[in-house]
């Protein structure tokens, strides 16, 4: 059994993520899905990214950073797509990381105060031709995490989508996402 906080996405905190944190219960996990938005729910990228921009960036990865201070130090740390910046820090800076898992993003190991534990394992999951992925240089970031450490997976999926893990959105692809929750339910294991 492994203790995991899960960071939403841009959308928000939506059914899809609620979805995914309740299959991982199911399976016998202790998750934590803080609400970085404080109940707001977007129904498009523009629309999160603009919520974002007023609170600002930096607001919300402390409220990310504050969800982890009240739990245990030997958590998985678990970001999709915005919420991936705020399990990176964390998964990399924070004493007693078990792992992490990185959904549509990836950060450079060097964005932090500290590399990457090179024996603490990461599996970072998105699509080949989602254009946030591989345009904006996160499929780089990902090759180069995965070059620096031990025990680190890079799993691309066929298609441009670039939330297709969340089952409450349009771009959900329930065939990947399938396959996203087997590897994901094996690593945690």
């Amino acid at each position: 059994m492994a203790e995991v906080l899960l960071l939403h996405h841009v959308l928000g905190k939506t059914e899809g993520i609620e979805a995914i944190a309740e299959q991982l219960r199911e399976a016998g996990h202790i998750v934590h899905v803080p609400d970085l938005f404080e109940g707001r729910i977007f129904s498009s990228l523009e629309e999160g990214l603009g919520f974002v921009k007023e609170i600002g960036f930096r607001e919300v990865t402390a409220r990310g950073i504050r969800a982890a201070d009240d739990l245990s130090r030997d958590l998985v740390y678990a970001g999709f797509s915005l919420g991936v910046p705020v399990a990176q820090q964390l998964a990399q800076t924070r004493n007693g990381a078990r792992g992490a898992l990185f959904f549509h993003a990836c950060l450079p190991p060097s964005e932090f105060e500290s590399p990457w534990p090179v024996d603490l394992p990461v599996q970072i999951h998105a699509m080949n031709a989602d254009p946030f992925f591989v345009e904006d240089g996160d499929i780089n970031a990902a090759r180069e995490l995965v070059e620096s450490a031990n025990h680190a997976e890079l799993f691309l999926y066929e298609g441009k989508e670039h939330l297709f893990t969340d089952s409450s959105i349009p771009s959900y692809n329930p065939v990947a996402a399938k396959v996203v929750m087997n590897r994901v339910l094996d690593f945690l294991e």
